[in-house]
């Protein structure tokens, strides 16, 4: 199967384009403007020839990012919204789906590309990858929440699991409550319960760390936490895991030894060659693949 054919496998059945909603009339359907301001606009787009997002935009109606926000919805590309100063919701550093023309959203589909050209495998089972880095404060929960966002924007039903049991951040991340989660369904609570939908990201779902527990090693080196990441892994057309670091804690091993593959982050100016070429061995120990190495620049 080629690559492109992978790509169009996930969702053959979704309608590409939604060709019959305007940009003017999503805007009205989100408040940004009234049934008058939609007359003056077109109005400008009759006398001057512009297009109508950007004689909205000059008109002082909408914002640029507005009218982004409309075009990616007629697209059908999902897309958050930005949310009102001081609201409680996803934090901005999902980039990719609250800024999804911003370069650096593009660099994270430049990854998803070579990871579908150099990784996914799902017929070989080849759809878990595990994000690990070898120390703390190196960009690695970031990356693993865009990329699960790219993938999902793609049409991949796509879910972000936090298996990092010692300082998580997903929840966070996402403006999710840390009462349930992955710690609770290996001891064997709430089953799938644990994992919701993104709002707004049709086809991501994310399952934060939950509780730490006392015991996060043995719990995610008990045949429980395998056969989960199997199940989940038949379920979802990808499987994005973040970890703790690698150097700190023998958990990544763990994970990876089970999910099959992995990519490792490291921050420019900040990790040490030895450090991330030691985790590529004790990594590779396993019998895992290390698909690649991302250089964070933050």
């Amino acid at each position: 199967m080629s690559n492109q054919e992978k790509v169009l496998s996930f969702d053959s059945n979704r309608a590409l384009v939604r060709s019959d909603r305007t940009i003017g009339a999503i805007l009205v359907e989100e408040g940004k403007l009234s049934a008058r301001e939609i007359e003056r606009v077109l109005e400008v787009q009759r006398t001057d020839g512009e297009r109508f997002g950007e004689a909205a935009v000059r008109l002082g109606l909408v914002t640029e990012e507005e009218v982004r926000f409309a075009l990616a919805r007629q697209y059908d590309f999902p897309h958050l919204a930005p949310g009102a100063p001081g609201s409680v919701g996803p934090s901005r550093e999902l980039v990719a789906a609250f800024a999804p023309f911003h370069p650096r959203t593009e660099e994270l589909r430049a990854l998803r590309t070579q990871l579908l050209i150099r990784w996914y495998n799902p017929e070989a089972g080849r759809n878990a990858l595990v994000v690990t880095s070898p120390d703390a404060g190196e960009g690695r929960s970031y990356v693993a929440a865009n990329l699960a966002i790219v993938f999902s924007q793609l049409g991949a039903r796509t879910l972000l699991m936090d298996a990092d049991l010692r300082n998580p951040r997903q929840a966070r991340i996402f403006g999710r409550p840390t009462s349930l989660g992955l710690s609770t369904m290996l001891s064997g609570r709430m089953e799938h319960k644990a994992i919701f939908p993104v709002a707004g990201l049709s086809r991501l779902s994310v399952l934060p760390a939950g509780p730490l527990p006392p015991n996060p090693q043995e719990l995610l080196s008990r045949p429980v936490f395998a056969a989960l990441v199997k199940d989940l892994q038949s379920l979802y057309d990808v499987v994005i895991i973040d970890t703790p670091p690698a150097r700190a804690y023998a958990d990544a091993q763990s994970i990876t030894f089970r999910a099959g593959d992995a990519l490792v982050v490291a921050r420019k100016n900040h990790t040490s060659v030895e450090a991330t070429s030691r985790v590529i061995r004790d990594l590779a120990g396993t019998g895992a693949r290390v698909v690649g190495t991302v250089i964070n620049d933050y």
